[in-house]
């Protein structure tokens, strides 16, 4: 057996984190302040969801952090696929989005915890250990409104953009981002006929009349909400 002094200062077991995010700069600040840690450390990186499937294949993380939008590709379908493929790793979502509209959607979509990029240092640390002890990690107002909509057993004050599927969301959002539908199709890899059927079933669900009004719906939500993407 060791001494005392020795077992002190024995390393602990690092828990291996992968970092998906398709800003370089964010990458490197979550890179930085994880490998601070003593009990933690990043493992790998990716930019797109292709490159996060490939490589946390490879490297077998415990936890995998994901921005909700990413270079070509969709942070929520990331986590989709990712439950599906590797239900041992635990998603963290990360986004400069609202929590009030997004982390539902994270959460059903099968990540743990759902955080926003402006949170301290401090809060994301913490969001790491508790994803990795098995905990739900969201901030208390989410958890509050959660728990009543499930208790009710009906949504409360629900917007027409909440009643939109992720897909839907995600191209009303590049609408309003000044993006034309065929180019939603090459970014999502879908056909032009899908992306006007999510176009078509958006208006629908807010009851907007044509696909002006569609378009300017979005560009004002775009404009209103938090800024920053995904």
């Amino acid at each position: 057996m060791l001494p005392a002094d020795e077992l002190m200062s024995v390393e602990p077991i690092r828990q291996r984190i992968f970092v998906v995010d398709d800003h370089p700069l964010v990458r490197e600040w979550l890179a930085n302040l994880i490998n601070q840690q003593r009990d933690l450390m990043v493992c790998g990186e990716a930019e797109n969801a292709p490159q996060a499937l490939e490589g946390i294949a490879a490297q077998k993380p415990a936890v995998a952090i994901v921005d909700l939008t990413l270079k070509d590709s969709s942070g929520m379908e990331l986590i989709k696929d990712l439950k599906q493929l590797h239900p041992e790793v635990k998603v963290l979502a990360l986004s400069m989005h609202d929590e009030s509209l997004y982390a539902e959607r994270a959460l059903r979509s099968g990540a743990r915890g759902y955080i926003m990029k402006r949170e301290t240092t401090g809060r994301v640390i913490t969001a790491i250990r508790e994803v990795l002890e098995g905990k739900m990690c969201v901030s208390p107002g989410v958890s509050q409104a959660m728990a009543a909509k499930f208790a009710s057993g009906r949504p409360l004050d629900v917007t027409p953009v909440e009643l939109l599927s992720d897909r839907e969301l995600e191209v009303f959002e590049m609408l309003g981002q000044g993006l034309g539908t065929r180019k939603i199709s090459e970014m999502l890899d879908v056909s032009l006929k899908t992306v006007q059927a999510y176009c078509a079933r958006a208006k629908e669900k807010m009851g907007l009349k044509n696909a002006t009004e569609l378009l300017s719906e979005a560009i004002r939500w775009n404009e209103t909400k938090q800024p920053g993407r995904f």
